[in-house]
Parts: structure tokens; C-alpha cells; sequence
């Protein structure tokens, strides 16, 4: 993780090298340049300046409070099923084959191919699950996305197979026939698992900073999202917007995409990652 974690930070930590030492006024000016925002920025200021011991220690403390949000328990039963969301754009087949390379670790996995809307959305994500080495239920453009995922379930629990992983079709929180098809998908699930999938997760583009909150709330609202993924987080300097994504939407952050490459996808620590902002 350290190995992944310290240069996909080199852009914030760059900016929190100032803040070392450092009086007030250039702590806060850190604070807003990483896109934690006026809200956050002064919240955590006015616990720093509080607090009776080291400004740095109490900033250091301060953001890990913020950023270790309660995160969904174990499953009790499986398969685990992890479904997977987000707006056009947002990394999300990309994210699934990471996270299957990750559970095949731990046992068989199925990838259900639910973006029937983008042209060569199966083609792309068979490609990756060859390369990982897993199973895939394919889909037709314009075939119906429950369907799929239907059948991806029922041939989990025939093949006793350890986790499935549900890939869907980029959406704008605008669409609402398209949220419609979530919550269509959501119901196949439920047949299946009383409570839905056990990772109920969201993409979020980590370069667009605090712009994607209203986005994702939508989400939220509609889909009981329990978890966030920030992906193309090597590729920015707005990452301090980890903070209000979190705590605006109250959700914790489960994974941070930080490259291309199956194996650039780092399980979030929230004293791990400040911890690498400042050491």
C-alpha cells in the first residue's frame, strides 16, 4: 500500500510540506488549496486552534476523524456482491476488473456485465476478465440490464462462487429512467440477498473535486450507496476534497483508483493516507 500511496499523494503533499511548522494563516492557506473547501477548512481550523497540544498534531488528527467514516460489515453469507456505479466517464469498468483482480485472491469471481447501453461495453470488460483470469456473464447492447444480472447471481449461487461483481452503464444523475434501471437492478439483487448488495458503491472522479458532490448525492438518495471509490486520484491536486465528499454524503471512502494498471487500486486507511500527507 505505502509503495502506491506515497507518489500518488506527491501533489498534496507538496502542498502540506508548507504547512509543517508552519503558522496558521499558511495551514489554512494549505487546507484551501487542496480543495477541502471554505466549509471544512475553517471547521478544522477552529479544532486546531483549540486544541492543547501541536497545531500539526491536532491538524493530523483532525482529518483522520474526518476521513475514518464507519464503512459496510464483512457479509455474513455469500456471495459477496459488489455493485459498482457512477456518472460517464468516472472510471467504473476499470474500477470492477481492479476489484476483481483484488477478490480473486480471495476466491472465484463473477463479473456481470450490466452496461448494455455503451457500445463495446462487454467486449471492454471480457478483455480485463481475461486478463484477471475470472468469469464473466456477458450482455447484448440494449438487452436488459437486470436480466443480466439475474443471471450473473443465479449462476454464482449454482457454481458456489465467492464474490460477484456488477459493472453498470455510466449514467448522469439527471437521467431518471436510467436511475430507474438501477433501482431495477437493485431489486434482481434483493431476490437473491434480502439487504442488497453488500458493497454498494460509487465512482467518483477525483480530478473534479468538490464539483462531483451533487452528483453523487443524487446517487445516494436513489441507490442506498454505501461506499465510495475515488478513482484518477494520482492524476490531481484537488484531493483534500476527499473530506467534504466524505462528510457531505456520509459515506466512507473504500478505495482510491491511482492508475491504469490492474493493480493500481489501494484500500483506503484514513490514518494511513494523512499519515503519507505529511511524513
Amino acid at each position: 500500500m505505502l509503495s502506491n500511496l506515497r507518489p500518488t499523494l506527491s501533489k498534496l503533499r507538496e502542498i502540506f510540506r508548507h504547512a509543517r511548522n508552519a503558522p496558521d494563516e499558511t495551514i489554512e492557506d494549505a487546507l484551501i488549496e487542496a480543495d477541502i473547501g471554505i466549509k471544512y477548512t475553517q471547521y478544522i481550523m477552529q479544532k486546531v486552534q483549540k486544541a492543547g497540544c501541536d497545531h500539526l498534531v491536532a491538524l493530523r488528527e483532525e482529518l483522520v476523524s474526518l476521513l475514518d467514516l464507519p464503512k459496510p460489515q464483512s457479509p455474513s453469507e455469500f456471495p459477496l456482491i459488489v455493485m459498482v456505479s457512477g456518472v460517464n466517464g468516472s472510471g467504473k469498468t476499470t474500477t470492477v476488473a481492479k476489484l476483481a483482480n483484488l477478490y480473486n485472491e480471495e476466491g472465484a469471481v463473477l463479473l456481470a456485465s450490466g452496461d448494455t447501453y455503451r457500445d463495446a461495453a462487454y467486449e471492454q470488460l471480457g478483455i480485463w476478465a481475461e486478463k484477471v483470469g475470472v468469469e464473466i456473464v456477458g450482455s447484448q447492447k440494449g438487452q436488459d440490464a437486470a436480466a443480466v444480472v439475474y443471471d450473473a447471481m443465479s449462476k454464482a449461487i449454482r457454481k458456489n462462487i465467492r464474490s460477484v461483481l456488477i459493472d453498470t452503464a455510466g449514467r448522469l444523475h439527471t437521467r431518471s429512467d436510467l436511475m430507474e434501471e438501477l433501482k431495477k437492478i437493485l431489486r434482481v439483487v434483493k431476490k437473491f440477498k434480502k439487504n442488497g448488495p453488500d458493497y454498494n458503491l460509487l465512482t467518483i472522479d477525483a480530478t473534479l473535486g468538490q464539483n462531483s458532490i451533487q452528483q453523487a448525492r443524487t446517487f445516494t438518495e436513489d441507490v442506498d450507496i454505501n461506499g465510495l471509490i475515488l478513482t484518477k486520484f494520482d492524476g490531481t491536486a484537488k484531493g483534500g476534497a476527499i473530506v467534504p465528499i466524505c462528510n457531505e454524503l456520509r459515506l466512507p471512502v473504500l478505495y482510491l483508483g491511482v492508475g491504469e494498471r490492474i493493480d493500481d487500486i489501494i484500500e483506503f486507511d484514513a490514518r494511513e493516507f494523512v499519515e503519507n500527507l505529511f511524513d
